[in-house]
């Protein structure tokens, strides 16, 4: 494969490539390291998929991955995670990105797992976490973080060495790349500012689009009916995108669409199967689709309409998730003790 090849593969599906001709310098030198965090706060949802499939395209890309679980993050970030839940919440991000990384056609064992704990707390990173604490102002580092770390009047001091920590793992990590969703850029702009001066080469930035919800809008984590978790059954799924947010011939905002479009349409080419819209023979019968591309096309021009998009949607989403669902309800022990309110005793 060469470099045209592996650039495509990589920036395809994107937001935002900071920069592209430095990828391609990455490329033809040899064999980059990339790298995406996790921090195990809650449930893992279908927004988190969209994000782990592209690790996919990265290790057919000849990209050597690690995947860190950002277990300190994770209780810094105002306490999401309680911290006698961090190793219950950090193995159960492992199981379901390792069921993800499967389900999207790729070996979970090509993919380097690490917790933060276990280089975070070492000497020579807590020096080097102080050093950038000292060239670092308050404003500048609460602005990098904004658009990650939860905001208040009277912010808890994790949440300021959240983006400094982040941007130091690139180097921990050895990382050449570094991959998260387009609201992770402001932290890692920070260190590319920041890491040159601690002996490591700015990262290249790989940046995902984050997807609407399905009551449109941003996804909230609050709005069960925002989002398709995991675990979510079948009916849970159809029930979901029966009552989704998915006007007639509209784009934005559009959550139905941006689903097919960045996770079942990958997951069906990788398999080679099409995407398939049933409709009775007095509406034109079935469509057949190949590229999501058409199906989009078919869509705005109402061709296609949401009453008959929704039930095939609802079904290949389904379907793709199966393996992750199937991988978590066999291990409802680790699901109750990572989530005790939601799978615990009642």
């Amino acid at each position: 494969m060469d470099t045209a090849e592996r650039l495509d593969l990589v920036t395809r599906h994107t937001e935002e490539v900071v920069t592209t001709e430095e990828l391609e310098e990455l490329f033809d030198d040899g064999t980059p390291s990339a790298y995406i965090g996790y921090a195990p706060t809650g449930e893992m949802h279908i927004g988190h998929f969209t994000t782990m499939r592209k690790l996919a395209d990265f290790l057919d890309a000849g990209i050597d991955v690690t995947v860190l679980i950002a277990d300190l993050h994770a209780h810094l970030d105002d306490e999401k995670s309680p911290f006698e839940l961090l190793e219950y919440r950090s193995e159960y991000y492992q199981e379901a990105i390792e069921g993800m990384i499967e389900a999207a056609g790729s070996d979970p064992n090509d993919i380097t797992f690490i917790r933060g704990m276990d280089y975070q707390l070492e000497e020579e990173y807590t020096l080097e976490l102080y050093r950038m604490a000292a060239e670092t102002t308050l404003s500048r580092a609460q602005r990098a973080a904004s658009e990650v770390v939860r905001e208040s009047e009277s912010p808890n001091l994790g949440g300021v060495l959240y983006p400094l920590m982040q941007a130091l793992d690139v180097k921990a990590l050895e990382a050449d790349i570094a991959y998260g969703g387009i609201d992770q850029r402001g932290i890692y702009m920070l260190g590319r500012e920041l890491l040159p001066d601690h002996e490591w080469d700015a990262p290249v930035c790989v940046f995902a689009p984050l997807l609407s919800g399905l009551s449109g809008g941003k996804m909230s984590a609050s709005d069960a009916g925002s989002k398709v978790n995991l675990t979510d059954s079948p009916a849970e799924i159809e029930e979901k995108l029966n009552g989704a947010y998915c006007p007639m011939g509209e784009r934005e905002e559009n959550g139905v669409l941006e689903y097919l479009e960045y996770l079942v349409f990958p997951v069906l080419t990788e398999q080679g199967e099409s995407f398939v819209v049933e409709r009775p023979d007095e509406y034109g019968g079935d469509l057949v689709y190949e590229r999501y591309a058409e199906l989009e096309a078919d869509f705005l021009s109402e061709e296609l309409h949401p009453a008959d998009l929704k039930p095939a949607a609802a079904g290949a989403i389904s379907t793709v998730i199966d393996p992750v669902r199937e991988r978590l309800s066999d291990n409802d022990e680790l699901l109750a003790a990572a989530y005790p309110e939601t799978y615990g005793d009642s």
